[in-house]
């Protein structure tokens, strides 16, 4: 067992296992051994693994089914995955060409491009460098982002222009992915080239790198539909519906593992048949940094550096397809792999990062020096004041989907040895990982590539971060006024206060009646007990509607009506709520009841206040269905 100050370090060039050969016949015979059994053990269909080196295709395999039912096997020219996010890194190679040809400025005002405004925050525009570096400042968007009804989809300004975010942190200073910020790029991109999205990056990406097996329109052209891979939860379930993405330029392009191929050929090769080398070296090294050590987001790219090696590269999920895609700059090898299913517990996740690490192990294992260590006594020091509640800076604050964020803040505490525990970080395994401090403030997780950074501010720790999420997103110190460690004791606490109140409503007086013992209350003490347990009963009412509507909830508009409906109902329930059962401990007090039905009225308006405090802060009366 490792302590606190114990430090596992990783391999120097010295000590590290010599580099295996990357050839054709090693790696398709480590895939051989790798990817059927991660398919099979994790209910996955199928995917397709390409690796390209000094310009060429290495090696291109398919494994499993591009349907199931039909027995298709993958074929890595042909067969085609949607690429979620990595859909981004062609959307952000447009916006370069477009700096190159002078018509976009990355610092200036993006709302120089636009046909609309979009207000700035703290006195300050969004530009574009922001944008592809996911620090506008947008907070999280989720209607119409992703959906299957066809009749739901809507040109890409009329998605810009009516699904605007607000942002909630200043530009440049905090990293929080944008699927919106990068649509919005891509409709700049679209305005001042003079020519739709679609046709603009055929013209100029496909086209100059003959990726003939890729497009951006859904549905797909007539051509390329039968070559689509089905996509799947899991491999032994039913295929799902086709996937449409308003948000374009930041997740819908659909393409071959070879086509995919040719596109890491070309930034490999700065740029070649894209754009100037320059313009691509501006692209892959201009990194933000906010987090030191840790991995930083590039122009659209982002680091995925592991041992001691420079790789940019991005990740891409819709709920069907997973795919990911690393650039070995220094070495000129690319990997790809896009998957088909979900998986048995997610294990897509796992399928995906064990690919990457084991590649890079088996071929590109450490160099640099050791990590160091920290001693005992000041690690577990230092873990002490990374103990706390903290939130993801990728998140909706002023809308309903503010909601999940009270129960997704992680809480860092440490163990009785003094280390570091961070619930959301977990390996493959699904265990929480082990840290050890291997420099102040920075951790590497036992036996593997993850490092964890924390930031410091007047001796306080204020942020931290992973190195896979922190080129995007980073942990702060949730504000009391919204931290889960009191509100949902407290909610709890009330929503049983109000359910005991509604519940013994109907109970007393059945009990009364046997026993024949009237309420001995007046006219209007008898109007204000009864109001209370109205409202107690309406308030549970709009939980219920609250739960059941973010439960069933497409995020295609559908259920408009009935957030309309649950809002300003909500509104007339908490505040007429909270006014009765003012009225109703002021009578109780005033008629001197037992103290029993004294305190709990006191109680329920504690409950009911509670419940429109929750409401309030966590985006469920926000009077606005653009969530």
């Amino acid at each position: 067992m490792l302590g606190a100050g114990d430090a596992l370090a990783e391999p120097t060039a010295a000590s590290a296992p010599a580099a295996r050969p990357l050839t054709r016949q090693d790696a398709d015979a480590w895939l051989d051994g790798y990817m059927p059994y991660a398919l099979k053990r994790g209910d996955i269909a199928g995917a397709v693994v390409v690796v390209v080196r000094d310009g060429k295709i290495l090696t291109q395999r398919g494994f499993g089914y591009a349907d199931v039912a039909k027995r298709t096997p993958v074929d890595p020219a042909r067969t085609l995955f949607r690429n979620g996010s990595v859909s981004k890194l062609l959307t952000w190679t447009a916006v370069m060409q477009q700096v190159e040809a002078g018509r976009i400025d990355l610092d200036a005002d993006v709302n120089t491009y636009l046909d609309f405004t979009i207000p700035p925050k703290d006195g300050k525009p969004i530009t574009m460098r922001q944008l592809m570096t996911h620090t506008a400042g947008f907070e999280e968007h989720a209607k119409y982002v992703m959906f299957t009804d066809p009749t739901a989809f809507m040109p890409l300004g009329q998605f810009v222009k009516t699904q605007l975010p607000r942002r909630i942190y200043a530009p440049g200073t905090t990293p929080a992915y944008s699927n919106y910020g990068t649509t919005l790029a891509g409709y700049i991109v679209e305005r001042v080239s003079k020519t739709p999205y679609d046709d603009y990056v055929e013209r100029h990406i496909f086209r100059p790198l003959g990726m003939s097996h890729s497009t951006f329109r859904q549905p797909l052209p007539k051509a390329l539909a039968p070559l689509l891979a089905s996509g799947y939860k899991l491999a032994s379930g039913k295929s799902g519906k086709f996937e449409y993405l308003p948000t374009v330029p930041a997740g819908a392009l659909t393409s071959s593992g070879a086509d995919m191929a040719r596109f890491m050929i070309a930034h490999l090769d700065d740029g070649a048949g894209l754009m100037r080398p320059a313009t691509a070296r501006m692209m892959h090294d201009s990194p933000l940094t906010l987090l030191p050590p840790l991995n930083r987001m590039e122009l659209g790219f982002f680091e995925t550096n592991i041992n001691g090696r420079e790789v940019i590269g991005h990740l891409g999920d819709t709920t069907l397809y997973h795919t990911a895609l690393h650039l070995f700059m220094n070495e000129k090898v690319g990997l790809y792999v896009s998957l088909n299913s979900w998986g048995e517990d997610t294990a897509v996740g796992a399928v995906r990062h064990e690919l990457f690490e084991q590649f890079a192990d088996r071929y590109f294992p450490p160099i640099g020096p050791a990590d160091g260590r920290v001693d005992a006594q000041t690690a577990a020091q230092h873990a002490r004041m990374l103990t706390g509640t903290w939130i993801k800076s990728r998140r909706a604050e002023t809308t309903m989907f503010a909601l999940p964020n009270l129960l997704g803040q992680v809480k860092v505490s440490v163990d009785d040895k003094g280390g570091l525990v961070v619930p959301v970080s977990r390996g493959t395994n699904g265990k929480p990982m082990k840290w050890v401090e291997i420099a102040p403030f920075v951790w590497r997780n036992v036996g593997g590539h993850e490092r964890l950074a924390a930031k410091l501010v007047d001796g306080k720790v204020v942020r931290w971060s992973v190195d896979s999420a922190s080129p995007f997103t980073v942990f702060d110190r949730v504000a009391p006024s919204r931290s889960a460690a009191w509100i949902i004791p407290a909610l709890i606490a009330s929503l049983g206060v109000l359910l005991l109140t509604f519940v013994q409503w109907p109970v007393a007086a059945l009990i009364r009646r046997h026993y024949r013992a009237p309420l001995t209350l007046g006219r209007r003490a008898l109007l204000a007990y009864r109001g209370a347990r109205v409202a107690a009963g309406l308030a549970l009412a709009l939980v219920i509607g609250w739960l059941a509507c973010l439960n069933a909830m497409e995020m295609i508009g559908k259920y408009d009506p009935w957030l309309w409906l649950l809002q300003i109902g909500g509104l007339i329930v908490l505040l007429g709520g909270v006014a009765v059962a003012g009225w109703n401990l002021l009578l109780a007090f005033r008629r001197k009841r037992g103290w029993f039905g004294r305190m709990w009225s006191v109680a329920l308006l504690l409950a009911l206040l509670m419940l429109g405090y929750t409401a309030w802060m966590f985006g469920l009366l926000a009077m606005s269905v653009n969530y």
